[in-house]
C-alpha cells in the first residue's frame, strides 16, 4: 500500500512539473512562432503524414515539407478559379495523346527531361541506350511516341523552341510523321508542360554558361512563319562565342535574350508583331508578354518549380496519373549558387528581368496553390475511401453483435420478453431494441475515434504547413 502510494505521489508531482512547464512556455513565448515550432515538432513525431501519402521508407516524414527548412506559412496572393488549380488530365498513353516539353535554359529542364525519359513507371517504358542522348519512347504496342521532348524526339522545333514555336510546329510535325498510321483517327491532345526557376539564379546559371562557350546559334526564333532579321534580334558578341564574358559585360547587352527569357519563351509573341520593336513601345510591349506568359502557363497541363523539386514530381504524378520510380532530389549546389554577387548587382538583375521577376511570383503562388488544392483532396478521397470501409466493416458487426434489426436477440423457442412479463409493453420492447442497436453502433464509432482524432491533427498540420 505504501508502494502504491509512493507512485501515486511521484505521478502527481511529474503532472505539476508538467502543468508549471506549460504555464512558463506560454508566458515567456506566447506567440504563434513557438506555437508553429510544436506544431512542426509534433509533426516529425506523428510523421505529419497526411491519408494517402506514401512514405519513403520507414519512419521517414511528409515528403512534401517545406523544401528549404524555413517555418514561413505560404500565404497566397492571387485569386484562382479551381479549373486553374484543378490540372488533373485524363492523359491516354495508349491512346494518341501527347505530352510536350518546353525546355527554358537554365530550368534544370534537363534533369527533368530525364526523368520524363528514365524514371516513369511505364507498361512499355522508354527504350534508353548508353552513348545515345535521345531514347525511344513509344506506346504499348505501337510505335508511336507520347513524349516530344529534347530526349526522345531531338530539337525537332529548334534548340530550345518556345511557345510560339511549339504550337505551331509539334502538330505538323507530328500528323506529317504519322500521316499513315492515324488516317482517319480524329485530332490528338498535347499537353504542354515546362519549369520554371528563380530569375536571379537563372540568369546568373545562364551567365556562366555562356561564359563558358555556349551560345544557342542553332535556336530558330521562327515566329509568323519566318526567322527574325539581324535588325530585329542582333547579336551581343562578334565572335564565334561569348565565351569569357565578364557579367557586367553580360548585363551590358541591350540585346541579350537572357533578360527575361522565361516570359519572353512562355509568351505569344504574334501578339507584339514577334521581333520587330518598331510596333509598339518597349513597356506596352513586355505588358502584352507578361499577360501572355501568364494566361499560358496557367493553361498548361502542368508546370514545376525548381526550387521545390518533390512538389514538383507531386503535381506531375497528379497531374498525369504517372508514378515515378525514385524520387526527385533538391540540389542547391548549382555553379550559380557557387558565384558571389553583391546586393547591388542582384538588384540590377531584377530590374533587367522584372517582367521575369513577376511572372515567377505569379507562377509560385499558382504552383503552391495547386499543391495545397491536391493535397485536400488526396486527403478527401482517402477520408471518402475510410468512411466506405467502415460501413462495411460495420454492417458485417452489427450481426455480430446480435444486431439484425429492430427485434433484437430475439429467440426462436423461449418466450418472448411480453410473455414472461406482461407489464413490459410492445412498444417498450421495439424501444429497446432500438436502444441497444444505437449503441452497439456506438461502440463500433467508438473504435475509430482516437484515430478520427488523430487525423483531425494531421489535418491540421497539413493546414499550417512550413511553406517556403
Amino acid at each position: 500500500m505504501d508502494e502504491k502510494s509512493y507512485y501515486s505521489r511521484l505521478l502527481i508531482a511529474l503532472l505539476m512539473v508538467l502543468c508549471f512547464g506549460v504555464i512558463v512556455l506560454q508566458y515567456i513565448c506566447p506567440t504563434s512562432d513557438c506555437q508553429l515550432l510544436h506544431l512542426a515538432s509534433l509533426s516529425s513525431r506523428l510523421g505529419s503524414r497526411a491519408p494517402g501519402d506514401r512514405m519513403n521508407g520507414a519512419g521517414a516524414g511528409d515528403p512534401y515539407s517545406s523544401e528549404d527548412g524555413a517555418l514561413v506559412r505560404f500565404v497566397p496572393r492571387f485569386n484562382f478559379t479551381t479549373k486553374d488549380l484543378n490540372r488533373a488530365v485524363d492523359f491516354n498513353i495508349k491512346g494518341d495523346d501527347v505530352i510536350v516539353f518546353l525546355h527554358i535554359q537554365k530550368t534544370g529542364g534537363t534533369t527533368f527531361g530525364r526523368h520524363l525519359v528514365r524514371n516513369i513507371q511505364l507498361e512499355r517504358p522508354c527504350e534508353c541506350h548508353a552513348g545515345q542522348k535521345k531514347c525511344t519512347c513509344y506506346r504499348p504496342g505501337k510505335r508511336d511516341t507520347w513524349l516530344f521532348s529534347r530526349f526522345s524526339t531531338g530539337w525537332t522545333c529548334g534548340l530550345h523552341a518556345d511557345w510560339t514555336e511549339l504550337t505551331n510546329c509539334v502538330p505538323s510535325y507530328m500528323s506529317n510523321r504519322e500521316a499513315q498510321e492515324r488516317r482517319g483517327i480524329p485530332s490528338r491532345n498535347y499537353y504542354y508542360i515546362t519549369i520554371l526557376r528563380d530569375p536571379v539564379w537563372r540568369y546568373l546559371s545562364e551567365w556562366r554558361h555562356v561564359q563558358r562557350g555556349a551560345t544557342w546559334k542553332a535556336s530558330k526564333h521562327i515566329c509568323d512563319g519566318r526567322l527574325p532579321t539581324l535588325t530585329e534580334l542582333p547579336s551581343c558578341y562578334t565572335g564565334d562565342d561569348w565565351s569569357g564574358c565578364s557579367l557586367d559585360e553580360f548585363m551590358a547587352c541591350p540585346y541579350n535574350l537572357a533578360n527575361n527569357r522565361q516570359t519572353r519563351m512562355l509568351a505569344d509573341l504574334s501578339l507584339v508583331g514577334c521581333y520587330n520593336l518598331s510596333i509598339m513601345s518597349e513597356s506596352q510591349r513586355w505588358v502584352m508578354l507578361l499577360e501572355s506568359a501568364k494566361r499560358n502557363l496557367r493553361n498548361m497541363a502542368f508546370f514545376g518549380l525548381t526550387e521545390y523539386q518533390r512538389k514538383t514530381q507531386y503535381l506531375f504524378e497528379q497531374t498525369f496519373r504517372l508514378a515515378f520510380i525514385a524520387p526527385f532530389t533538391q540540389l542547391n549546389g548549382t555553379r550559380a549558387a557557387s558565384v558571389e554577387v553583391e546586393p547591388e548587382t542582384q538588384r540590377r538583375i531584377r530590374e533587367l528581368n522584372q517582367w521575369d521577376v513577376e511572372l515567377y511570383e505569379y507562377a509560385r503562388d499558382l504552383f503552391l496553390q495547386r499543391f495545397q488544392y491536391a493535397r485536400q483532396q488526396e486527403r478527401r478521397e482517402a477520408r471518402q475511401r475510410r468512411l466506405q470501409e467502415r460501413r462495411k466493416l460495420r454492417a458485417k458487426v452489427k450481426p455480430w453483435w446480435g444486431v439484425t434489426g429492430k427485434a433484437v436477440f430475439k429467440p426462436t423457442k423461449e418466450p418472448s420478453m411480453t410473455e414472461q412479463y406482461p407489464a413490459f409493453s410492445e412498444e417498450k420492447e421495439v424501444d429497446a431494441g432500438q436502444k441497444l442497436e444505437s449503441e452497439t453502433e456506438g461502440q463500433v464509432e467508438d473504435n475509430w475515434l482516437e484515430e478520427d482524432d488523430n487525423e483531425t491533427i494531421l489535418d491540421y498540420l497539413e493546414n499550417v504547413e512550413q511553406w517556403r
